[in-house]
């Protein structure tokens, strides 16, 4: 790669001294002094680094490398768009649908025992708080994107994941289901156990057809600003 299409200069420097996630830095003095930068000016590419989530920075730890992980780079300019309507959450939703859609073959051959273990607790835990004392029903909004996530937590592709975190980021923001009645949840959730008693079961492509048709379930509204 050539790195003078990549700035800031700190970011060149992480690539540059081989870090692996976890490492510590030098001072940004120690830096400065190397790479021929003030520290003033790598204050503000530290800052900037920390907002990709590439450095972190903590009192009496000092700053250590952190592993790449796509979702802190783009969900501010999602949340962005969708603030001004520049975009729609329903574009955003089309774009996640493709994506889980066309990695669905290659995340759930990956699923393992405990996954699958987990999954059907995940549906247990979201009955119990639907169909629980009428007066103190909780939405399982938790176990919904837990779900979702778990299902392709072993893809090794970290956009794909970057985006699906940030989907469900959006997803919470957008408050599309803040509205939706309970029956509504009932039917989500159906189809969920329907969903997951075919990855137990090895059916992959009953699965998928579950998947596909439940999404049609999401509300079409406006995001509110």
């Amino acid at each position: 790669m050539q790195l003078g299409r990549l700035e800031p200069q700190f970011l060149h420097y992480l690539i540059r001294a081989a870090l692996a996630p976890g490492d510590p830095l030098p001072t940004l003095a120690e830096i400065g002094e190397e790479m021929g930068v003030s520290v003033g000016k790598l204050r503000e590419q530290l800052a900037f680094a920390r907002q990709l989530g590439l450095v972190s920075a903590r009192p009496r730890v000092g700053m250590r490398r952190e592993a790449f992980d796509f979702t802190p780079a783009i969900l501010p300019s999602v949340l962005f768009s969708l603030a001004t309507g520049e975009s729609t959450f329903a574009q955003f939703s089309q774009l996640r649908r493709t994506l889980e859609t066309a990695m669905w073959p290659q995340a759930v051959t990956r699923l393992t025992a405990e996954d699958l273990a987990h999954l059907r607790g995940l549906v247990d835990a979201a009955w119990d708080k639907l169909r629980g004392d009428p007066a103190a029903i909780h939405i399982p909004n938790g176990e919904h994107r837990d779900l979702h996530l778990t299902i392709f937590r072993h893809l090794d592709n970290p956009f794909v994941q970057g985006i699906l975190r940030a989907y469900w980021e959006a997803y919470e923001a957008s408050e599309l289901t803040r509205l939706a009645d309970y029956s509504y949840w009932l039917t989500v959730w159906e189809y969920h156990e329907r969903l997951v008693d075919a990855l137990c079961q090895g059916e992959f492509d009953r699965g998928l057809q579950i998947l596909i048709d439940h999404f049609e379930l999401l509300p079409t509204v406006s995001v509110p600003a």
